[in-house]
């Protein structure tokens, strides 16, 4: 990991209220840089909220600082341009494109739009690197709205490659995949964090006992917990909430262990 270009996620005393619903309160949250942190709590916990504020598209009160700086109160353009970055859960990649013209746009590589439209010969090293690592160089002319759902979120997570993005925010990014496409997101991570940040916001256990460095648990607008897989799967609120709620969101307990 170069921890020269990652850098970390500090958040402190995080609170967003909705027309007198409390959506956030308090929330206190380091992620060192480097770190694969996965964000998972029952539905209505907050965890997208979260990424919302850090991100900017709501109104947030206390303190988000990335890289040492402030990110409340900052539009969502300035904030991108900080290195922050981050998916949806449904796909938002320009289906009618290549692959190649989306990391294009997505890489600001100053050609006029009409320009985009054509093949060309000479591809930048930035996007070149974005299509081996996301695996999907032989695919680069093909249109984007062809590509597996699996292929469609490496595409996207490629996009923010390009833009030099350095914290990014993932929502649910192996909702809908078959268990090959979940292992290759899964060691794409593990690629990306070498000298990047990533936060996952995720409801698949499996996925998350197999790829997670650290874990927070989330419940009622609160961090229930936080840590390694293992001391979150002990910890017996955890175990409360989930079981409480039918086992972990795709009934199986956050607490099994892996045979």
């Amino acid at each position: 990991m170069d921890t020269q270009t990652a850098a970390g996620l500090c958040i402190r005393d995080l609170r967003v209220v909705f027309e007198g619903f409390v959506a956030l309160s308090g929330v206190d949250l380091d992620v060192r840089a480097g770190d694969i942190r996965f964000l998972i709590g029952p539905n209505g916990a907050g965890k997208t909220t979260l990424v919302d504020a850090v991100t900017g598209l709501v109104r947030a009160g206390g303190s988000v600082r990335f890289d040492d700086t402030e990110l409340l109160g900052r539009p969502v353009h300035r904030i991108a341009r900080l290195g922050v970055g981050r998916t949806f859960q449904t796909s938002t990649v320009f289906e009618q494109l290549s692959v190649l013209q989306n990391l294009d746009i997505a890489a600001g590589a100053g050609r006029r739009a009409l320009s985009l439209l054509r093949r060309r010969r000479d591809v930048p090293p930035p996007v070149a690197q974005a299509l081996e690592t996301i695996g999907l160089a032989g695919l680069r002319d093909r249109p984007a709205g062809v590509l597996s759902h699996g292929q469609k979120q490496w595409l996207e997570i490629g996009m923010l490659l390009v833009q030099d993005v350095r914290l990014l925010l993932l929502d649910e990014p192996v909702a809908g995949m078959s268990q090959d496409e979940r292992d290759r997101t899964g060691e794409l991570l593990g690629v990306v964090a070498r000298d990047r940040t990533v936060l996952v916001i995720e409801h698949d256990m499996d996925f998350l006992r197999r790829y997670a460095h650290t874990v927070t648990v989330m419940h009622e607008g609160k961090v229930l917990s936080e840590g390694t897989v293992a001391q979150v799967q002990a910890d017996p609120r955890v175990q409360e909430v989930y079981l409480g709620h039918g086992g972990a969101e795709r009934g199986e307990p956050l607490a099994r262990t892996e045979a």
